[in-house]
């Protein structure tokens, strides 16, 4: 497939048209010596500041709650912060990280809640989206 020429030749790709690779490889984490706070795993500065945007918005209650519920995805996840707390973490914290796919530690445990499968629905849905 032949790239857009739209400044010349520079975009123009000259090399194997499959750039992807089949091999997986996987990512060997190693633990920091040091257990990071909990409040040094996300940052919900942009959250807060819309959960307390919409709080004080002259909303019925039901909505308030809906809207600030939502603000909650705008929270930022350190994951590399999350993966030095989940190691020096005790068994039950580690257990509820890898519940709530904070950490993947094993692909069986993966697929045993639901993440796998996930995973293949939302492949299949892009890719029958293209046709």
């Amino acid at each position: 497939m032949k790239q857009f020429e739209m400044f010349g030749d520079e975009f123009n790709n000259t090399q194997d048209e499959n750039v992807y690779t089949s091999k997986i490889q996987t990512p060997i984490y190693e633990p920091k010596n040091k257990k990071p706070h909990p409040l040094e795993l996300y940052d919900a500065t942009k959250a807060n500041k819309l959960i307390n945007e919409i709080m004080a918005a002259d909303l019925p209650e039901d909505e308030k709650k809906f809207l600030s519920e939502a603000a909650k995805r705008h929270i930022v996840f350190n994951y590399e912060r999350i993966a030095d707390y989940y190691a020096h973490s005790n068994p039950e914290v580690q257990r509820l990280m890898e519940k709530s796919a904070l950490v993947i530690v094993d692909y069986n445990k993966a697929y045993s809640f639901g993440y796998v499968q996930l995973a293949i629905d939302t492949a299949n849905k892009f890719f029958s989206d293209e046709e």
